[in-house]
């Protein structure tokens, strides 16, 4: 329920990024990586992981490829 909250709040983003224009280093966005982690992971660690992604994202990190990762157990 707190997950599906959360990805409807990051959906309305996504719908209004266009507007600023493409800003994403990484594969996936950093919205859409955010949303697969909050699905695999739920709302706790999901929001962890998401929290750490966007802290990778300034001009200094080269981007790339950077997947959710699996579930543990």
């Amino acid at each position: 329920m707190l997950s599906e909250a959360m990805i409807a709040l990051i959906r309305a983003y996504q719908f209004f990024s266009p507007l600023w224009g493409p800003r994403c280093r990484f594969y996936p966005s950093c919205s859409q990586y955010a949303i697969l982690a909050l699905r695999v992971h739920g709302p706790i660690r999901g929001s962890w992981l998401a929290l750490r992604r966007l802290l990778k994202c300034h001009p200094f990190h080269p981007g790339g490829y950077d997947p959710v990762p699996p579930r543990q157990g």
